[in-house]
């Protein structure tokens, strides 16, 4: 990591870029600090490449400005490039070659030389669990270690900062816990900022998250910030025994509730969603079933996922 008295890794400022009458992204401000393992979520055109692309010194912005460990993007692009590893969504490797002749020639292109390119090819066999493929040709390995040869190759120069946008595409499950735990280990050593599609993901990674739409910051927070913000949060799944009208007109009369939806009806079994504007009625839930003889099978509080705040941000 950098040794700078500077606390953040990345400093955005009242970023906006244009593309003719299209503005891509507008007036963005965020900070992440040195260590953060940082989400930036946002549906498909809302502005996520564009930033990244700003932040790596590949397009210029049209006004604002971007500082990696306090160097800026404007006027020192070849100090920020030296500090970033990137992995693109679409993962850049040569198919016809070897894994260790891969990692080689990026090696190379990054300057390292001679012995000092071989202890760095070794370390990120180590790193990356890649040992075992060193000799294998890229095109025939599989995802999961294709994605493994990407962050290598992100890596090689040793960043404080790394950018993954969507590590995880087509992974299976098991590839997909291994790359998990990759980027925590990583996330112990550099700044990450992992942009990606699968929300599960995000929110069992992520320190922090970002969510833009349509250019702009919508939302910001860790993740239990984020999912505590949801309308789901005041949710209840309840299943009583009973007449369909009889439930929902007994749980609609509860102080505190908002709606009751019926879920599912059996032969004696009624299902129903109750939405509450209090933070808790489950006690309220409870007495309303023992008041009016209802036999109560199941009371549960639905969690919030940071897929529903994603919805209810960018929906629309």
């Amino acid at each position: 990591m950098s040794q700078t008295n500077n606390p953040f890794m990345l400093e955005v400022k009242n970023l906006n870029k244009k593309f003719g009458e299209v503005h891509a992204v507008r007036n963005l401000n965020f900070q992440i600090q040195k260590g953060e393992i940082f989400g930036f979520l946002g549906p498909n055109g809302a502005g996520k490449s564009t930033t990244m692309r700003m932040v790596t010194c590949y397009i210029p912005p049209t006004s604002g400005s971007i500082q990696v460990d306090g160097c800026d993007t404007a006027n020192q692009s070849l100090a920020v490039r030296r500090k970033i590893g990137y992995l693109p969504e679409n993962n850049p490797l040569y198919n016809d070659m070897t894994v260790v002749e891969y990692l080689r020639f990026v090696g190379e292109i990054r300057g390292i030389k001679d012995s000092a390119l071989q202890k760095r090819i070794d370390e990120l066999f180590s790193i990356c669990a890649l040992t075992k493929m060193a000799y294998r040709q890229i095109g025939k390995l599989s995802k999961g270690y294709r994605q493994r040869v990407g962050l290598a190759q992100a890596m090689m120069h040793n960043p404080d900062l790394l950018i993954l946008d969507e590590p995880m595409s087509g992974l299976d499950p098991n590839q997909i816990i291994e790359i998990r735990h990759l980027i925590k280990s990583l996330g112990k050593e550099k700044t990450v900022i992992y942009c990606s599609h699968i929300l599960s993901e995000v929110s069992a990674t992520c320190d922090r998250i970002l969510i833009i739409n349509d250019g702009q910051m919508v939302a910001s927070g860790t993740p239990d910030e984020l999912t505590s913000k949801s309308n789901k949060g005041n949710c209840y799944l309840v299943r009583l025994k009973g007449d369909r009208l009889a439930v929902e007109s007994k749980l609609s009369t509860i102080s505190g509730v908002s709606a009751v939806k019926i879920v599912n009806v059996g032969s004696e079994w009624v299902t129903a969603e109750v939405i509450a504007s209090q933070e808790d009625i489950g006690e309220a839930i409870f007495r309303c079933a023992v008041d009016n003889g209802l036999s109560l099978a199941e009371l549960k509080r639905e969690s919030a996922s940071l897929e529903d705040v994603f919805t209810q941000l960018t929906r629309g």
